[in-house]
């Protein structure tokens, strides 16, 4: 029997990276994505099927004939400075979308869920590192639509005790995969450390830093960044856990320590060997101060063992990735 998962947004920088870990798992991974900001390249470990969340027809056909056991959903949009921009198009992708794919799951009788979250549920959390039982409270309409999913998904958990979801609450994602195959081909990034790269490259003739006067050791924000790959490896351990009957429930994804814009950019010069010009600007709306994780939970719960815990690392792969792109 194939052990097929449907995977949404499987052509992205994430998706694409979890594709790869499930066929090396023995699983058999079918991507659904629109191509909209994802790649046809990057799907290089499973089928690629072109299509959008909102085709609830095309939905039918694809759970139909793949008759998957799981369903990893990534397909969403993700900036946080275009969605305070342009807050209806966030809440149409994000919820409108995710729920047109719930809908048909449930027809379909399909009952392991496991769902792309964020960090900025948290907004600007009381206590930090922040634990998965913060409340949620986010302060831009990206955080607020994975918020909103994450509410649907634990109703649709009472109201059918069979369905069962894992929302991984991801906090910075960076890097890209060690091997060289995949990595981040947005072309105009707004996260630091590809925006750094691929200034440092020379795509960019300088990198712009937000806000310098936050309570922080160094007036900038502080993040929790985590390596693709080690990220993709949660999502995993998440589909066995629901495949051998774990219960619903939410983890943070992080390594538990922060780092200041600042020192990724100190990091991002060291590292590439290259100097660029900086310039900083104003706060952007919607950006916390801080946002660090707790991590125990998904370490106890899921067993995960995160490898590649180590800025400088990180840094490598995108770098690397940026010299030698295949897509």
């Amino acid at each position: 029997m194939k052990k097929t998962v449907l995977v949404t947004g499987g052509a992205g920088y994430i998706g694409s990276h979890v594709v790869k870990l499930l066929k090396q798992e023995g699983f058999e991974p079918v991507v659904i994505d629109n191509l909209s900001t994802g790649h046809r390249e990057a799907v290089r470990y499973g089928k690629l099927i072109v299509g959008d969340l909102k085709d609830k027809t095309l939905l039918r056909e694809v759970f139909k004939t793949y008759k998957p056991m799981a369903v990893m959903h990534f397909a969403a949009s993700i900036e946080v400075p275009e969605s305070v921009k342009n807050p209806l198009k966030y809440y149409r992708n994000n919820v409108c979308n995710t729920l047109n794919l719930l809908e048909v799951m449930e027809e379909s009788g399909i009952k392991n869920f496991i769902f792309s979250s964020t960090a900025a549920v948290y907004g600007i959390p009381e206590e930090i590192p922040v634990s998965e039982e913060a409340p949620l409270k986010p302060i831009n309409p990206y955080g607020e639509s994975k918020a909103t999913v994450e509410r649907i998904l634990r109703d649709l958990a009472v109201a059918d005790p069979e369905f069962r979801f894992v929302a991984l609450r991801y906090f910075n994602v960076a890097g890209a995969d060690p091997a060289g195959e995949l990595g981040f081909a947005y072309p105009n990034p707004t996260h630091l450390i590809i925006r750094a790269v691929k200034t440092a490259k020379g795509d960019f003739d300088k990198l712009e830093i937000f806000g310098t006067d936050y309570p922080t050791r160094d007036g900038t924000a502080v993040r929790d960044y985590i390596h693709v790959t080690d990220l993709a490896e949660a999502h995993i351990l998440a589909l066995k856990y629901l495949l051998s009957g774990g219960k619903s429930d939410v983890f943070n994804v992080g390594y538990g320590r922060g780092f200041t814009v600042k020192e990724v950019v100190d990091a991002v010069k060291r590292v590439t060997g290259r100097n660029f010009k900086v310039v900083e600007s104003p706060r952007r709306p919607g950006d916390p101060p801080q946002l660090v994780a707790k991590v125990d939970k998904i370490k106890r719960v899921l067993g995960w063992k995160p490898k590649y815990d180590d800025l400088d690392f990180i840094i490598r792969t995108a770098w690397n990735w940026e010299l030698n792109r295949r897509y």
